[in-house]
């Protein structure tokens, strides 16, 4: 059973998002099912984490903070943070809306701080191995275009795929994809992909997600 739940947003278009209506309804469909899951919310476009600084990095790999400012020493705290919150939670609900063909930068500025090794992963003699695993990840993916199926997904999705790719260096492999596409199409398009996401919703939750 899921006990803790972090809630991620990360669109810098407030209310008109669509990847924050997505994530908003799989949070309230996981809460139905599990009424005492505690849920952490931390809205990335509000409050963007800074990026990281080759000093700031360098820290965070030695932990050696000698000769660091203030304001750095804040960082590898506010760093310490969501590695600890990101570790702490059973399940992530990730909002990431495609901004041209990648990532908002407050989510890749997470992902930079939250990716530590001898926290998340670490290297071995036969390779990295994740240290994150066991988690249940939904990613709320929105796009004003069609790519998935089509030959623009293999050319210029750096979204859903990099998600996945740094998820599974982390070791979580559970992760699965409500997806709206086509949000920029005008409103027919637009009706259609929140019906088909919220049809997704549907079917996660009827395998089990909550569980």
């Amino acid at each position: 059973m899921t006990k803790t739940l972090l809630h991620i947003d990360s669109s810098a278009l407030g209310d008109f998002s669509t990847s924050r209506k997505l994530t908003a309804s799989i949070v309230r469909a996981w809460q139905q099912a599990n009424p005492h899951v505690r849920v952490t919310y931390r809205d990335l476009a509000a409050a963007p984490p800074a990026h990281l600084t080759g000093r700031v990095m360098m820290a965070m790999r030695s932990r050696d903070l000698t000769g660091l400012s203030d304001e750095e020493r804040v960082q590898i705290a506010f760093s310490d943070d969501l590695v600890e919150e990101f570790l702490a939670a059973d399940a992530v609900v990730i909002g990431a809306p495609m901004y041209n063909f990648s990532l908002p930068t407050p989510l890749k500025a997470w992902i930079d701080r939250i990716a530590q090794a001898g926290r998340t992963f670490k290297y071995t003699e036969s390779g990295p191995v994740g240290l994150a695993g066991g988690k249940r990840v939904v990613i709320a993916s929105s796009r004003g275009g069609m790519y998935a199926g089509t030959p623009l997904e293999a050319a210029l999705d750096h979204q859903e795929a990099y998600l996945r790719g740094v998820l599974g260096f982390t070791g979580i492999t559970d992760v699965a994809i409500v997806r709206a596409e086509g949000t920029n199409m005008g409103p027919e398009a637009v009706e259609q992909a929140m019906i088909s996401a919220h049809e997704q919703i549907e079917r996660l939750f009827v395998t089990s997600l909550a569980a």
